[in-house]
């Protein structure tokens, strides 16, 4: 079992950096300790990055994408047990606690529902850069109704996230427009499911647990399970070998803890920066890895949208620390 019990309780309670300054540390690393959201965001988009790099292998070893959803589903569920174990099983039953956590677990596991039928019949090289724009949505309603604020360095940096979001996915070519414009009517529909997720993360912060939200997260996710199996053409072959689900399980739980850290990161600091940092970062780690383990060359835009994320996590890293970032 991964022990993050100790990591957990003591980044939460960090309020100042008087400690710290008795210690040569750098000015990354002291930026961290003092700000638990951006260790939270840091530990996902590392999770994420390494998850990304290899999470397409299942489906292109004969495991369909629709398993994998399956698998993922099912991957949810230990992180999920060890967070409720945190809070000694107190789970959050309100009326009010069911409402966020549905509406969370229900945009984050529905739009990926939709997205498996976007990309069967729409041009994957169009829809992924129209999805990765989702913090848009995310930051717009935390502006909006959360009054989230953010300094020029910021700005900046959510910026340069968003400019370097849509290049990671962007390749010219590839198949051509296969239904109209329905499959860009899915791939906004999961812009805005996703992004909407990413704000309800943060408005439930005050009301239910980060580690209650995220059992709902678990539970609506095995809930379209169902979904998913009916989604599957199982009169094709299918790889049920180690390649498949074993390989699917193994790249699925970084994925889902991820999501954990994800969680924690928006409850204690603001969405406004937390979405962008942990979006547009996570690909950078997926395009480095590419390049260094996997021997791949990326292509010019990659090399752009690599320099951008770098940029904007250096940027929001060095964000003046707001109160919000060390509420609840």
């Amino acid at each position: 079992m991964l022990r993050f019990e100790i990591s957990f309780d003591k980044v939460a309670k960090v309020k100042t950096k008087r400690n710290l300054m008795d210690r040569p540390v750098t000015a990354m690393a002291l930026s961290a300790y003092s700000r638990p959201w951006l260790i939270f965001a840091l530990l996902t988009t590392g999770l994420w990055g390494v998850w990304g790099a290899f999470a397409g292998a299942p489906a292109e070893n004969g495991f369909p994408e629709t398993l994998i959803y399956v698998v993922w589903a099912f991957t949810m569920i230990p992180p999920a047990i060890y967070a409720l174990w945190r809070i000694g099983w107190k789970w959050s039953w309100d009326r009010r606690s069911v409402a966020y956590g549905a509406a969370v677990g229900l945009l984050g596991a529905g739009g990926q529902m939709v997205l498996f039928h976007a990309v069967r019949i729409g041009p994957t090289y169009l829809i992924f850069p129209i999805i990765a724009l989702s913090p848009l949505v995310t930051i717009g309603l935390s502006a909006a109704i959360l009054r989230e604020r953010v300094t020029w360095i910021g700005g900046l940096g959510i910026l340069c996230a968003l400019a370097a979001l849509p290049l990671f996915d962007f390749s010219p070519g590839g198949e051509g427009d296969k239904s109209g414009l329905v499959w860009f009517v899915l791939a906004l529909l999961v812009l805005l499911a996703w992004g909407v997720q990413g704000f309800f993360m943060k408005y439930a912060a005050p009301v239910m647990s980060a580690e209650s939200i995220f059992a709902y997260m678990a539970l609506t996710g095995l809930l379209l399970v169902p979904v998913a199996l009916a989604m599957t053409d199982f009169s094709q072959p299918i790889n049920y070998g180690w390649s498949g689900p074993g390989l699917a399980a193994a790249t699925q739980i970084l994925n889902s803890i991820g999501a954990l850290t994800l969680v924690y990161a928006f409850r204690y600091g603001r969405a406004i920066v937390v979405s962008p940092l942990a979006n547009a970062g996570a690909p950078l780690i997926t395009a480095l890895i590419s390049l260094a383990a996997l021997g791949l060359v990326p292509a010019a835009t990659k090399l752009v949208g690599i320099g951008l994320a770098f940029a904007a996590a250096a940027l929001l890293t060095i964000e003046p620390e707001d109160s919000s970032d060390v509420s609840h």
